[in-house]
């Protein structure tokens, strides 16, 4: 069970997360994540809420959403009456995903027909 309490300092997060503390810090200022919560000395104090999101960012970046778009989800995860919006970004990026995913399997089988007939040719 995730404990509410528990906060990880930026290096604690960006080990966590697998972002560098600059992305962290671009993240925030570009308003990708909400603004990190700071100690009483003015230090970021990231909980496992941040942690889940940068895990789900770190999704949608690895499946090559653009930054815009990265910034535009954050901005509507800010407000609660932007689900309708949130569904359609996702699924917008869905699509993308599954069409990157046909169009790498149609290459990966032209690579395994040009191997076939390398090998047909030893």
């Amino acid at each position: 069970m995730l404990d509410p309490m528990t906060t990880y300092t930026p290096a604690e997060t960006a080990a966590r997360s697998g972002f560098s503390i600059d992305t962290l810090r671009y993240y925030e200022r570009e308003g990708i994540l909400p603004p990190v919560p700071r100690t009483a000395g003015g230090h970021r104090a990231y909980s496992d809420a941040e942690l889940g999101l940068l895990e789900f960012l770190k999704c949608l970046r690895e499946t090559g959403m653009p930054v815009e778009l990265l910034r535009r989800y954050g901005q509507l995860c800010q407000r609660e009456d932007t689900v309708p919006e949130r569904i359609a970004l996702l699924e917008e990026h869905a699509e993308t995903v599954e069409q990157q995913l046909l169009e790498v399997l149609a290459q990966q089988r032209r690579l395994t027909e040009k191997l076939a007939w390398y090998r047909s040719l030893m």
